[in-house]
């Protein structure tokens, strides 16, 4: 076995910059007073009314329609980046890393330990610097258990996502994507 440990490497995590690269778009306080409330009303096993986790999202200056379903445990980052329409689904441990804006539709469900992951790094400079971006769900989609949805994604109107899939591009409308990476399988609705 070939001990690489102490190999020299080009990567220099010392000269991350956490500053750069990120707008938090809130003040450190807010940010601060809304991880306070999450790790209260939202990661908590209780399942706290979903009105009231509403309104705790809105107040925070999340843009969400009437009809949200949010089950317990979900991780949303930064709220006050957050639109979502009508009728949204959050099903249990959603995570949501909104480092930039998440867009939500109508009509969406994300189910269980979905993970919509909107940071990054850019692996091809030495200190990684963020290669954050925003993520789309349009109207009618529906994100299966335990996918992950990169940054700069656009997952289009009616389109599924089954369970476990990892889409890393956008996808078409009306589309049943599965796999990993995701790749289009099927048409939703046939005529």
């Amino acid at each position: 076995m070939r001990n690489n440990i102490n190999k020299e490497s080009k990567v220099d995590l010392g000269a991350f910059n956490a500053s750069a690269g990120l707008d938090r778009g809130a003040s450190r306080f807010k940010e601060i007073l809304w991880y306070c409330v999450k790790v209260l009303f939202f990661l908590s096993s209780i399942p706290f009314p979903n009105g009231f986790k509403r309104k705790i999202l809105i107040w925070f200056g999340a843009k969400i329609g009437r009809g949200l379903v949010i089950k317990p445990r979900v991780n949303i980052h930064f709220p006050w980046k957050m639109v979502a329409g009508q009728n949204l689904w959050l099903g249990e441990e959603v995570f949501i890393l909104n480092f930039e804006g998440v867009s939500i539709g109508d009509n969406v469900c994300i189910s269980q330990r979905s993970f919509l992951c909107g940071g990054n790094h850019n692996y091809r400079e030495f200190n990684m610097p963020y290669k954050n971006g925003p993520i789309v769900l349009d109207s009618g989609c529906w994100v299966g258990a335990s996918c992950f949805v990169g940054p700069n994604v656009e997952i289009a109107t009616d389109t599924i996502i089954a369970a476990g899939s990892v889409i890393t591009k956008s996808t078409e409308g009306n589309s049943i994507y599965r796999g990993n990476p995701a790749v289009r399988v099927s048409t939703r609705w046939k005529d």
